[in-house]
Order: structure tokens, then sequence, then C-alpha cells
């Protein structure tokens, strides 16, 4: 029998309703603030006049073009041999009956609390000749224990029978995990793949670790230069003097650039999201 809500509950509701309401708001204004401000002529804290001047700028840098290009490829590349290597390893180690399972899984933990360090990391990039290459920005590392453990996990969860019976109607291993596992497994490998995307595209520690050619840097590090130029009022020609003008919408203007890419994308992969949580239900 259908019940009325009592007041009580809808106060709650209401009061629900509101604070989150207010949560959103202030998680939503400081990127309106970011847009907004990215679209001033004015050096101050709040914008007065619309202009474009801060995007021009940095548009008209001769690198920035290159690095965008260098930025989506070691994405792109990165995020589909990240999540190969770590869904194969994660599928491995999901059967109880593999050999040496549980030393490879001790391994795996160790890194998760115990590191090699940043030297010790440059010195293997370095004698692994990957040194002002786009693979020193993909390699090392390329699987996160972390989501290798998750997924693990969330392979482990796959009926065996369903497993069983795909190999008694003569299904090789990798039509298994090709035709059944990665399926239904379709809303981890989307969110993964979208971690890896993020933490690839927004990387520039590494850059200026490992590679001192700036035809080879990703975006990251222009940007980052650019706001270094901003902060100062440095620049080249007689663009010097208006970054120091524009410096304030410069550098809204290079967390707009540099989040941009990722925000068009995530819609797409939610999307991907709801598709896969249908794919992956079992139907009786």
């Amino acid at each position: 029998m259908h019940t009325h809500p009592t007041l009580l509950s809808r106060l709650f509701d209401a009061f629900n309703y509101l604070l989150l309401s207010l949560v959103g708001l202030a998680m939503f204004l400081p990127f309106v603030y970011v847009v907004i401000t990215s679209f001033s002529n004015q050096n101050t804290v709040w914008p007065t006049e619309f202009s474009l001047e801060p995007y021009r700028y940095i548009f008209s840098t001769h690198t920035f073009m290159q690095s965008i290009g260098v930025s989506v490829y070691i994405t792109l590349a990165g995020t589909f041999l990240s999540l190969l290597t770590t869904a194969l390893m994660a599928y491995s180690l999901s059967y109880k009956v593999l050999p040496g399972r549980s030393g490879i899984l001790l391994m795996v933990l160790f890194t998760m609390v115990f590191q090699g360090g940043m030297i010790p990391t440059y010195f293997v990039v370095k004698n692994l000749h990957m040194l002002d290459t786009t693979w020193s920005l993909i390699i090392p590392g390329m699987i996160s224990a972390f989501y290798l453990i998750v997924m693990r996990d969330f392979f482990s969860s796959v009926p065996p029978e369903l497993l069983e019976s795909a190999k008694i109607d003569g299904a090789h291993e990798l039509t298994v995990l090709l035709r059944i596992v990665f399926p239904l497994s379709l809303p981890a490998l989307a969110a993964f793949g979208l971690f890896y995307a993020v933490g690839i595209w927004n990387q520039y520690f590494n850059a200026i670790l490992y590679i001192n050619k700036p035809d080879l840097w990703p975006v990251q590090v222009i940007l980052r230069q650019i706001v270094i130029l901003a902060s100062a009022g440095l620049g080249s020609g007689d663009g010097g003097e208006s970054v120091a003008y524009y410096g304030q919408g410069v550098k809204m203007a290079v967390i707009v650039v540099s989040t941009l890419p990722i925000m068009i994308v995530y819609p797409f992969l939610q999307k991907h999201f709801a598709k896969g949580a249908l794919m992956g239900s079992v139907k009786g």
C-alpha cells in the first residue's frame, strides 16, 4: 500500500536537495570563473572586458600545436597499451590454478608500497635508451598496480560456468577473453581507460626529466612554460608586454585548454559506461 511522505521526510528531502545544490555550485562556480577570466583583457581579479588575447597568445606559440599532437599521440597509445597489458595480466592472475600466482601478486603488491624512486627510474629509462623519446612517457608507468588488482577482482567475478561452457564448445582462451570476458567487463575497462588517459594527458614531470627536445614536449610542459612567462611578464618580441598585461587571463586560458579535451571525451565514455553495464548483464 502506497503511503504519503510525512512532513519530516519532506523537510529532510528539501534539506538534502539544498545541500547538494550548494555543493554543486561550490564545485561549478570556480570553473565558470576560470572560463570567464580566460576571456579577460586585463590582469585583474574579476574581468571587466571581453578579449581573445589570452587565447591568441597561447595559440601563437610555435610549438603549441606540435605539443598538442604529441599529447594526443601519447594519450591514445599509452591508454591502449596500458589497458591492454593491465587487462591481460589481470585476466591471467584471475585464474587460481595459475602456477606462481601468489608470488606474482606479492610482487605486484610490493610495488604499491615500495618504489625505486626518481633517480633509479631515470637510470632505468636511460639504460633502455628511451631518453628523448615518447616511449619514456608511456612505458615506465604503463601498468598501475592498483588498477591491476581491482581489474583482477572484476575478472574473478565472472561466472566460471560461463567460461567453462565456452571452452567445452571449443572456444580458445583468447576467444573466451575477447568474446566473453571483455564484453562483460566493459564498464571496468571504460573506467580504467579514462583514468589512464587523464593521467597520461596531465603528466609533465616525466617529460621534464626524460625529454630535452622541445619538439617532443607534451602540451602540459608547453602550458607550464607559458604560465611561467606570464607570471614573470616575459615573452619574445613585442609579446612580452602583452603577456605581463594579460597574465591572469593567460593562466586561466591555460587551464581551460588543458582540461577541455578530457571534458569533451568524458560524455562519450559516460555512454560507454551505461552500454557496458547493459552488455555486462547475464541473461537467463
